[in-house]
């Protein structure tokens, strides 16, 4: 059901992502799909959890620095495989465990990082945040004329100096 899903989405966009579209393609009775995942909010959380488990999801044990670089560079390619799709991290929380994943990486960099745990939460949104929005610009073609690497490559250097100030 959610690789149809996935499929609808990539091709019509998802605005044509409802339950009775979702049914049609899968030759069922919408009231089928009800008994499998609530309703067309529990579609859309599937969508999220396959966005983020593309998302590469690096070893605690690397540097942090390395950590939170592999999960920026792995966001920005999912979201260049991804531009319209992506765009509904900006619209849906985290909600399956399996979607966690990246959001626990951050939070095990920042640790690392030597961040008070109390600060964690709200560090980890601001850099989850600018990640998506970074990538999302990227996707979009903000960056044609210009050098997202490079740009990528100095907010990583802000980043590290921010947290070493921590």
């Amino acid at each position: 059901m959610l690789d149809v899903t996935w499929e609808l989405a990539t091709r019509k966009g998802l605005s044509a992502v409802t339950m009775r579209a979702v049914a049609q393609e899968l030759d069922v009775n919408p009231m089928t799909l009800y008994r499998h995942v609530g309703d067309k909010q529990g579609l859309l959380d599937g969508l999220v959890e396959r966005l983020l488990l593309e998302i590469e999801v690096p070893e605690p044990s690397a540097d942090w620095r390395e950590q939170l670089s592999l999960l920026a560079r792995s966001m920005r390619a999912m979201a260049r495989r991804h531009p319209d799709l992506f765009l509904l991290l900006f619209q849906r929380p985290a909600v399956t465990p399996e979607a966690v994943g990246p959001r626990n990486a951050v939070y095990d960099a920042l640790r690392a990082a030597g961040l008070p745990e109390e600060r964690i939460p709200r560090a980890e949104r601001l850099l989850s945040t600018f990640m998506l929005g970074f990538a999302a610009s990227e996707a979009g073609g903000r960056f044609r004329d210009g050098d997202p690497d490079g740009d990528m490559a100095f907010a990583e250097e802000l980043i590290v100096q921010v947290l070493a100030g921590a």
